[in-house]
């Protein structure tokens, strides 16, 4: 992802967060107000894709050997947390305006200045995504900013909505209707990301990698006779960790060198894994160690 697009995008989200705040105050629209608060996260979520982008470049060290490559999936977290936060003051102010409105008391909203402002938000926001959006495949913590800018983008659309029934019909409730509809929309749109973020966390199997299939391959290859104590899990996006133990027959007479050449040659090349740490065993008596996971339970599971 281009440094220079994430700081284009940045600079676009601050100016939709400005534009927005004035709007709602001499508007006094909920539905422009969520739309501003949210905007505000799409700054802090691009702004974090770029301290993480950043932090990624740093090198290894003694204390931490694979860099600070995770502060990407962190940051992606901190973004899922502040697009569910975001989420349940909309749904909570929204309910508020209807209590208020039902009960006599409606907000009075200026359905001019929210169309304009509006417009202006959704211009900007199809630019910020349009610059998001060639590089977030595959990179959660862009994939995160980029979902931020779209929820933002279906907010902005909900605004204008909001403005032509206040206009035309002078329908007060379309505001928190559609403020409600927002944080639904925001959150379903996380969802995904939260998934993802939290099989990271806890070193689940990629999506993309199939345990079986990568064991049965890796069984074929001459000389090995079974995979056991057997983990796969990613660093961080696009860098995947495995490391095994695989029996060999003894009798086979094939070098443990190449053995092990073509072992990672089938990690690598076939399943996409980029780091791989096998350990080679004549017996499994020999082994001593725990167990998490071995091919016997991945046949029962299968």
């Amino acid at each position: 992802m281009s440094r220079r697009r994430l700081k284009a995008a940045l600079a676009l989200t601050v100016v939709i967060v400005a534009a927005e705040v004035v709007g709602a105050v001499f508007s006094g629209s909920l539905a422009l107000l969520a739309d501003a608060g949210h905007a505000f996260t799409d700054s802090a979520a691009i702004g974090l894709a770029l301290l993480a982008t950043w932090a990624a470049q740093r090198p290894a060290s003694m204390k931490r050997t694979f860099g600070l490559e995770r502060t990407e999936v962190l940051a992606a977290a901190a973004n899922a947390l502040m697009l569910w936060v975001i989420a349940a003051w909309i749904g909570w102010a929204a309910i508020g305006r209807f209590i208020d409105g039902f009960g006599g008391d409606p907000v009075e909203v200026a359905g001019g200045w929210v169309l304009a402002v509006g417009g202006t938000g959704l211009a900007v926001n199809i630019a910020a995504a349009y610059l998001l959006h060639g590089s977030s495949p595959g990179n959660l913590n862009v994939e995160a900013a980029f979902r931020h800018v779209l929820a933002d983008l279906m907010v902005s659309v909900a605004v204008m909505i909001s403005a032509a029934a206040i206009l035309i019909f002078g329908w007060w409730w379309v505001d928190p209707g559609l403020s409600l509809l927002i944080a639904a929309l925001v959150v379903l749109s996380s969802w995904k990301l939260v998934t993802s973020v939290f099989e990271v966390l806890i070193d689940g199997v990629p999506s993309d990698v199939d345990l079986d299939e990568l064991c049965a391959d890796m069984e074929d290859v001459p000389g090995v006779t079974v995979m056991h104590d057997i983990h796969v899990w990613a660093v961080t996006s696009g860098y995947v960790s495995m490391s095994a133990h695989v029996l060999t027959d003894p009798d086979h007479g094939a070098d443990h060198g190449a053995v092990l050449a073509e072992l990672r040659q089938v990690a690598k090349d076939r399943h996409g894994i980029s780091h791989v740490t096998l350990q080679l065993e004549t017996s499994e008596a020999d082994c001593t160690e725990d167990h998490h996971l071995d091919r016997a339970s991945l046949r029962e599971h299968a």
